[in-house]
């Protein structure tokens, strides 16, 4: 699956501008973004998905645009995909810091 190069170059920007040292790998057809070796967020299709606080995802996935993430018929918890179209530049950088905030206290790998 080809990833929303647009939205992709949005992320990166954030990135850059947050002073943050992520690193990206196209993984599973998707472009992803990880920290410390751990996955944060990514770009798959026209949608973003993101790292959430489990004890968060029940409000993350109440958010317009956002549903679970599943995977080869799977749900994976922790995970929530959201739609391009709602992906506004304010909407955006909320569900970035999320996801960062969300990976910051995991161990490196």
């Amino acid at each position: 699956m080809a990833y929303d190069e647009v939205l992709a170059d949005r992320v990166r920007q954030r990135l850059e501008h947050a002073d943050l040292d992520a690193v990206e790998k196209k993984m599973f057809g998707a472009l992803c973004f990880l920290d410390r070796g751990n996955t944060v967020a990514g770009v798959s299709g026209d949608d973003l998905f993101v790292r959430i606080d489990p004890d968060d995802l029940d409000d993350a996935l109440a958010q317009p645009g956002a549903r679970p993430f599943e995977a080869r018929g799977r749900t994976a918890g922790g995970w929530v995909y959201v739609a391009g179209e709602v992906l506004e530049d304010e909407v955006l950088d909320a569900w970035l810091l999320a996801a960062w905030d969300a990976t910051a206290e995991l161990p490196s790998k």
